[in-house]
């Protein structure tokens, strides 16, 4: 999309505003008008509105863009619809220990687990049975911010599994060990927000009176019940995805181009996820309260996301000179505040382009070694990926399944005023430890 784009005329400036009319709907129409909002008919409006102008200026401009957007869009559904299905299809019997030290450990599991099987797949397979081990619970919005942190971000920089900017960056030439470099700042960064997390959890769980008498019976034997998998054999689909991704960017991507890879990768990830779909009994999902409303509110909104924010990408990439990036920090800083807002994978190209065009990153990305502006640049998208609910695709998953299930979330802006409180200061600890 962007070397598309790169070669024409640069778009003008007034094409962003479709895109900030946008993340301004998102963020101010369910406080003033929830009811309407939480219908998708009414979303797929609004996301229209704003995304098909857009996209027909686009066509018009580059249609080479809107076709390379449309595919990569494409992709990004296929991913986390599959991931959706198949962890819908997983269920974990038995129950967690709903208490600030059960849910500071998965919370380190799913950071763990996201580098194998990415922040998407991770966030997935856990935010479910996280949410049932916390049902209880009076206060749980805070349980879900953090897991935005953490297991939907910030976990997921260790390899290139872990985020779809780091992904795209292997793609491009990076080394696929590379990223285990950056396991200093994601030690400091997911310690510190664990630290952070349990500390509050502990305060706000022994602020609350849990009674045994409010628990049911079913589940107070739940309770007792040792852990177990229901649709275990679902796994197999999941390691299916992972195949997929792993040999679209080894084997296609380097032999047939980008084009066959994305396309080869959508093709298995849906036919993986209708496999699931078909081999596992729908009592399964029905315990596990799956619905389709979550994963039709993520396609809704980020179809108008991605035709939308095409000009923003390009302005980005015409006049990122004009922002006087160079050194790591102002790097890390500059690719994560945008990432916030745009999508954290094309941010990333757009800001590692910048540092080739500066001679600050090598042309060859094969040649990276410990490059410092490069660890800037994939920290900075993967971290701040978590500051709004649109920096990764997750994020609104997360979410949308949290307020399925009773989870009363903060609004877009309550959720910055989370993520500005708690998630700033760590990340400038971490821009004075390593990047400066």
């Amino acid at each position: 999309m962007i070397a598309s784009l790169a070669e024409t005329t640069p778009m003008p400036l007034w094409t962003v505003i479709p895109f900030a009319g946008l993340l301004l709907s998102i963020a101010i129409l369910p406080l003033v008008a929830e009811h309407w909002w939480h219908s998708n008919r009414n979303k797929a409006v609004v996301a229209a509105i704003f995304g098909l102008p857009t996209a027909a200026y686009v066509a018009v401009k580059d249609v080479h863009a809107l076709q390379h957007t449309g595919l990569e869009y494409v992709a990004f559904i296929a991913l986390l619809g599959s991931l959706y299905v198949i962890s819908g299809n997983i269920r974990l019997k038995g129950s967690l220990a709903g208490t600030p030290l059960g849910n500071t450990a998965v919370l380190a599991v799913g950071a763990v687990l996201a580098n194998f099987v990415g922040t998407t797949g991770a966030a997935m397979l856990l935010i479910r049975p996280f949410l049932r081990a916390n049902r209880r619970r009076r206060r749980r919005a805070h349980l879900v911010v953090f897991f935005i942190f953490i297991v939907a971000n910030c976990g997921g920089c260790l390899t290139p599994l872990g985020d779809p900017p780091l992904f795209l960056g292997f793609l491009r030439g990076v080394p696929f060990q590379w990223t285990l470099g950056l396991w200093a700042p994601w030690l400091t960064v997911v310690g510190a927000l664990l630290a952070v997390f349990n500390l509050l959890d502990q305060r706000l769980f022994h602020k609350e009176d849990v009674e045994a008498s409010n628990v049911d019976l079913d589940e107070a034997v739940e309770h007792h019940q040792k852990l177990g998998l229901e649709g275990g054999y679902n796994l197999l689909f999941l390691l299916g995805v992972i195949g997929a991704v792993l040999a679209s960017g080894f084997v296609v991507h380097r032999r047939f181009g980008e084009t066959p890879a994305l396309l080869f990768q959508a093709c298995v990830m849906a036919v993986m996820a209708i496999l699931s779909f078909k081999l596992t009994p729908a009592e399964v999902r029905k315990k596990n309260d799956f619905s389709w409303h979550p994963i039709e509110e993520v396609v809704i909104l980020f179809a108008g996301i991605f035709a939308a924010m095409i000009p923003a990408l390009d302005v980005l990439k015409a006049h990122g000179d004009a922002l006087a990036v160079r050194l790591p920090w102002q790097y890390f800083w500059a690719t994560g505040s945008l990432s916030a807002f745009l999508d954290n994978a094309p941010t990333y190209l757009a800001f590692v382009s910048l540092g080739q065009g500066a001679g600050v990153v090598p042309a060859e990305l094969s040649q990276v070694g410990s490059n410092a502006i490069l660890k800037a640049i994939a920290c900075g998208a993967v971290f701040m990926g978590a500051m709004t609910y649109i920096g990764n695709g997750p994020n609104f998953m997360v979410k949308a399944i949290a307020e399925h299930a009773g989870v009363k979330m903060p609004s877009f802006f309550g959720y910055m005023a989370w993520s500005a409180g708690i998630l700033l200061p760590v990340l400038v600890a971490a821009t004075l430890l390593f990047f400066r």
